[in-house]
């Protein structure tokens, strides 16, 4: 009889999942992301929930849960019900690169999360203050290794990835600089072109406004390859700084054990909105390349990421709370 029992709760099982993942969604979904309202990640994804409600026939509710270089929305997600109705909009700092720099996170991105979709990915660009006195990443070479004090260059926080960046751009230079870190971007620039420190390495969406205003200058990008936006801005590659490579990128996960036919729907419907030609105009002009992925691809991403920073902040002996 128990035998039996088991296997008609398992034929159930299997009948009503599929029913209830046809059905998905029924109500609005939150996605919640972990920085604040008004930058970069949190306009790529109000884009996106504004285009995703005609897709999915229901509305995505943003949710900005900042804080701890986004280990705040990453553990919120993590305790989330899976059931699909709760996502995790993250750039590759909480899941790629917190899990190697700290030991006291509540949370693992491979155990806790379901990978959905990447979503976009951006470049990290080299800027200074338009009024500098250097045009190219040679000239802030030279620079650094004239200064006996060291040339302080800023960045969004110990162990974030313009902080990763500079430290890859210091190693193929061979440089030491002085690194003054900032909490967030927004003071990070202001100081750029107050001219308090010399440069840092950003997100492209962060800085494009300026760039466009014509109150910072983009010496390099921190890729393999130029970006589309900035098409005559030439890499680090290029200029003879190797593998200084920190491209960001934003992503979506759902919490783990969510079903797998509900990750498929969401992956198809971003994949949509990502997709679509008006959407895509926004973000590119925006500085972001729409790069959906299947979650398998995501997942080979993540662990390759998670490797990849592992190996350099151990070699580089970065170190931070997080706080």
């Amino acid at each position: 009889m128990s035998r039996l029992f088991g296997a008609l709760l398992a034929a159930f099982m299997l009948a009503v999942v599929p029913a209830s993942a046809q059905d998905y969604p029924t109500r609005p979904l939150r996605m919640i992301v972990a920085f604040p309202a008004g930058g970069p990640t949190d306009f790529v994804a109000r884009l996106l929930a504004d285009k995703l409600k005609g897709i999915l026939g229901q509305s995505v509710i943003i949710e900005n849960k900042p804080g701890a270089n986004a280990a705040i929305g990453a553990d919120f997600v993590a305790k989330a019900e899976p059931d699909g109705y709760t996502l995790f909009f993250t750039t590759s700092s909480a899941v790629a690169i917190n899990p190697r720099l700290r030991a006291d996170l509540p949370y693992d991105p491979v155990r806790d999360f379901a990978p959905v979709t990447r979503l976009v990915f951006t470049r990290e660009v080299l800027v200074v203050a338009a009024n500098a006195p250097v045009r190219t990443a040679k000239e802030l070479v030279d620079l650094a290794k004239a200064k006996d004090a060291g040339l302080p260059m800023a960045s969004t926080g110990v162990g974030s990835l313009p902080h990763l960046a500079l430290e890859l751009f210091q190693q193929s230079a061979g440089i030491k600089v002085v690194h003054v870190p900032y909490r967030g971007a927004a003071p990070a620039v202001t100081d750029i072109i107050g001219g308090q420190v010399m440069g840092a390495f950003l997100d492209l969406p962060v800085v494009m406004p300026q760039v466009i205003g014509g109150t910072l200058r983009v010496l390099g990008t921190g890729s393999a390859k130029r970006d589309e936006a900035l098409p005559d801005v030439p890499t680090l590659d290029e200029q003879g700084y190797r593998e200084v490579y920190a491209d960001n990128w934003y992503a979506l996960f759902a919490p783990a054990r969510t079903p797998p036919a509900i990750i498929a729907r969401l992956n198809s419907a971003y994949a949509a909105a990502l997709n679509d030609p008006e959407v895509a105009r926004k973000l590119r002009a925006a500085g972001a390349i729409p790069a959906p992925s299947t979650p398998e691809e995501l997942s080979e991403l993540l662990n390759a990421e998670l490797a990849r920073w592992g190996k350099i902040i151990r070699e580089r002996g970065i170190r931070t709370t997080g706080q």
